[in-house]
């Protein structure tokens, strides 16, 4: 459950040279004609040889990179590039975060970058500024460096660095998810990486507290409607509204049928907001899988919208509702529409106010549901008669394979029921366990054996 309080091998390409012309702008140098290769979108497997490679000489050509531009090699880096076992290969990490990266440092990663690729390049809280992001951003793309980007908290990166995206993200091959948090979105970068979005090939794309509520939301949304490729978006701790914020969420859920995941972790939608939501939620048919509404101020009234619209929903697989104020009688309006729904398989409910008549509630949907495999009620004041209930449920559902319980038992009247919570918490625990073996059993007893394949 998606929880908030949680590519190609490479190729020897003509060096890129990036010099510094005046303050603020930058240029490419390219070799001559005759060493040039013809087509920057050829794929750079062709023109590198990575057999002929060797790891003592991409340290080597680092450190006399970093002399030629007159800044230390950076020891963490030189430690990464020593653990690397396969240079024919994209390397798991190339973890640069906290490390500041001034222009020539980032000129000196060059020589890195044209010899190796990675998974995941983290850039996060380096210091850039604009002409050295732009110029690493370049290299990046140029070299399909890395699958998975992290460019969190930069906010200096002007400009340049926020064009330098832009193309990186309409150009890559390889990149599927980009960070891009604690980065205030204001109208200009806003308007780029909307761009950007229109035609981009990421999967992945994390926003959170990025200032991005009002104008630039209106500006990623218009993006998003036509986009096919996006199937994640994490939208945490942006302020957004119970109005015009929730009502533009609506639109890309009507209009974006592409997207999986959408976490609003954080936010101010409200029960208001959640009937916005709900609108474009009853027109998905095969799009959205995961809705994260965690810390929302939502309510029992908001219930009333989701509950009429869950039985709509036939691809949801993941509901969070955790940290907002639902209580019991919350959780008695979302019963039916939870039983309707047959396609939900993790449930969250942590600090959602409720207590053994919520979880009552709770567990007569169990009963009913033959798909649930995870629920979380932790941080709630569920007593003895709501395990009793849960316990009950899961004699007779077989598809729940994790319950998430306070360990602890919570205070009673009378002692020997704290003595049969923790029993009541044992028995759950073991219903689980054996739910769960026996969903092991059954994949491998309908798994293909070796004379049914082909």
């Amino acid at each position: 459950m998606a929880y908030s309080e949680d590519h190609s091998k490479a190729a020897l390409t003509p060096s890129l040279q990036f010099t510094k012309k005046s303050k603020g702008e930058k240029r490419v140098s390219f070799p001559s004609d005759e060493e040039m290769v013809s087509g920057f979108a050829e794929h750079k497997d062709v023109w590198r040889d990575v057999d002929s490679i060797t790891l003592k000489e991409i340290i080597a050509n680092y450190k006399q990179a970093c002399q030629k531009h007159q800044v230390e090699p950076k020891s963490m880096i030189l430690e990464q590039l020593q653990g690397i076992t396969d240079v024919s290969n994209r390397a798991r990490c190339l973890d640069l975060k906290g490390e500041r990266l001034d222009y020539q440092s980032c000129e000196s990663l060059e020589e890195i970058l044209k010899l190796l690729q990675f998974e995941i390049i983290n850039l996060q809280e380096t210091e850039l500024e604009e002409n050295g992001a732009s110029a690493l951003l370049d290299m990046i793309l140029y070299y399909e460096s890395t699958a998975h980007l992290d460019m969190s908290s930069n906010t200096n990166i002007g400009v340049g660095g926020w064009q330098a995206l832009s193309h990186l993200l309409q150009k890559s091959r390889c990149l599927r998810r980009l960070d891009a948090c604690n980065l205030p979105l204001q109208e200009y970068p806003a308007q780029r990486l909307s761009r950007a979005l229109r035609c981009s090939r990421l999967a992945v794309l994390h926003l959170d507290n990025a200032s991005l509520n009002g104008q630039p939301l209106f500006t990623l949304v218009c993006a998003l409607k036509v986009n096919c490729a996006l199937q994640e978006l994490y939208l945490g701790n942006n302020k957004l509204n119970s109005y015009q914020d929730a009502m533009q969420l609506g639109e890309l859920l009507k209009y974006n049928h592409c997207l999986k995941l959408l976490d609003l972790s954080n936010n101010l939608i409200s029960d208001a907001g959640l009937e916005e939501i709900c609108d474009g939620l009853r027109v998905q048919r095969n799009g959205i899988r995961s809705i994260v509404l965690w810390n929302n101020q939502i309510t029992h009234r908001g219930m009333l919208h989701l509950a009429s619209t869950l039985p709509c929903v036939t691809t949801l697989e993941t509901l969070n509702l955790g940290h907002n104020n639902i209580q019991d009688k919350g959780i008695q309006e979302l019963k039916e529409g939870l039983i309707a729904n047959r396609s939900l398989l993790q449930l969250g409910l942590a600090y959602t106010g409720i207590t053994c008549e919520g979880a009552v509630a709770t567990a007569e949907f169990i009963v009913e549901s033959l798909r649930i495999q995870r629920l979380d009620v932790r941080k709630n004041l569920i007593r003895a008669a709501g395990l009793m209930a849960l316990s009950l449920a899961l004699r007779i559902n077989h598809s729940l394979i994790r319950v998430d319980l306070d360990k602890k038992p919570k205070k009673e009247k009378e002692a020997f029921l704290i003595e049969t919570q923790k029993n009541l918490l044992q028995e759950i625990r073991n219903q689980c366990l054996s739910n769960a073996a026996a969903a092991k059993k059954t994949v491998f007893n309908t798994a293909p054996q070796p004379e049914d394949t082909l």
